[in-house]
């Protein structure tokens, strides 16, 4: 038995995943969860793991960022990976959960480790010692406002209206066209993606927009909406009135078609959102719309049509920490060299994300009592690159994100198949072999 501490706060996805990883590495874990002592807007029973919306983990297609993702998970032996297919259900191509039985078998592994002692308390302070923090998008008050003090600013915290992002290869560039606002070198790209809108197809896309349907938010969201004017949903902005979005998000201001050489009605603008210019996000486009009327409507937008929205917009509480001003790669809190985070909390997306950085924070933690080299995994990996996105994006205009291909490294231009299921599959080829090499390198240290 080891003498070395580690406190994990959170008995979710990642704080099991996070407590399994140190105790196996030879840590004694305290493992902090407040349920049933103290129950959630969101949960409806006491046990660990207790997935709240969807009982899919998304795709296990081994050519599918979800599926990658899931494949890198079983490579580094996770625990909860293992509880799903034991608990799994018929769902095609996905991987889908009965979760109750999901959650018996992790909450039954954590309770049956001999190095883990599971506590049914809430923590309301940051504990001195080892400790990794993975509570989640409902953090308590008390523990968030304490978080929000040791990181010198204010959580990014409130009822979010999320913009999509759309796969900038996706987007008809005969239509849309690189330009900013006010732009005097007719011959500069342009930082900005721009979709024109006439009079008819703006007035058709605000109709819509008006008649839209929003997704439920739940009980707790319309009792405490914290919601900011800077971030309404456009649906709501345009049934302030016709003309809402044009002088709002919308505005053509300094903006020229250069297929008509004039002002547009409207334009949507689409930013850059990663590092190698393949994503793109819809700027000031936040919105709660289902995803069915988002695919639909979004695809009248000039330029769209054919369109892959690698994530829609929605509405809902969000609690995550300012990443790419906070952490390492290695999730390790930069300015106090035990404190990690792990899940949601990180700006990480999708309960493969939560899964994934809990693995590597536990695996961290325990290396670093062992005075080990901390892992930082190579960004061809999906975790690798999900560690890299959410710890190196423009803090100013950070949002959280899932797993995707988006966000890894461009596949030289000799090794990238022209058909997209072959460049996927690339891509987590490539991840793999990188995945291996780095474990391998790590056994021979």
């Amino acid at each position: 038995m080891s003498d070395l501490q580690l406190t994990v706060i959170g008995g979710g996805l990642a704080g099991t995943e996070a407590a399994y990883q140190a105790a196996e590495r030879g840590l004694q874990v305290t493992l902090y969860e407040m349920r049933p002592q103290r129950k959630t807007p969101a949960h409806v029973t006491g046990d660990l793991a207790e997935l709240v919306c969807s009982n899919s983990l998304g795709s296990d297609l081994p050519d599918r960022a979800p599926g990658l993702l899931k494949n890198e998970l079983r490579r580094m032996g996770s625990l909860l990976i293992r509880a799903a297919e034991r608990a799994s259900v018929p769902a095609g191509g996905a991987l889908a959960v009965d979760r109750e039985r999901f959650a018996a078998e992790v909450t039954g592994a954590i309770e049956a480790h001999p190095n883990i002692t599971l506590v049914r308390e809430e923590v309301t302070a940051l504990p001195t010692g080892p400790c990794i923090v993975a509570t989640g998008p409902l953090t308590a008050d008390t523990l968030a406002r304490e978080i929000a003090h040791l990181a010198g600013q204010e959580y990014l915290y409130f009822y979010d209206a999320i913009a999509p992002v759309v796969a900038g290869d996706s987007i008809d560039m005969n239509i849309a066209y690189r330009a900013n606002r006010y732009e005097k070198d007719a011959d500069s790209d342009g930082d900005y993606i721009n979709c024109p809108l006439n009079n008819d197809e703006y007035a058709a896309f605000v109709r819509e927009l008006v008649a839209a349907e929003s997704m439920p938010v739940h009980q707790f969201e319309r009792e405490d909406p914290h919601f900011f004017e800077g971030c309404l949903p456009i649906e709501q902005l345009a049934r302030r009135g016709e003309k809402s979005l044009a002088f709002g998000p919308m505005r053509p201001v300094g903006l020229k078609d250069p297929r008509t050489g004039k002002r547009p009605q409207a334009v949507v603008q689409l930013r850059q959102d990663n590092i190698a210019g393949t994503l793109y996000n819809m700027v000031g486009f936040q919105t709660n719309m289902r995803y069915a009327d988002q695919e639909r409507i979004l695809r009248m937008i000039p330029g769209l049509a054919d369109a892959e929205f690698i994530r829609f917009g929605e509405m809902h509480r969000n609690t995550f920490i300012n990443s790419p001003t906070l952490l390492h790669p290695t999730l390790q809190y930069r300015a106090r060299e035990d404190l990690f985070f792990a899940g949601q909390i990180t700006g990480v997306e999708g309960y493969a994300g939560n899964i994934a950085t809990g693995l590597l924070a536990g695996v961290n933690a325990a290396r670093m009592a062992h005075a080990l080299p901390l892992w930082t995994l190579p960004p061809t990996t999906m975790l690798g690159a999900l560690c890299h996105y959410v710890t190196h994006a423009a803090a100013g205009h950070f949002q959280p994100m899932k797993a995707n291909f988006g966000i890894m490294p461009p596949l030289p231009e000799d090794q990238r198949p022209q058909a997209k299921r072959e460049r996927m599959g690339a891509y987590a080829a490539r991840a793999m072999v990188d995945l291996d090499a780095f474990l391998v390198s790590e056994l021979v240290r």
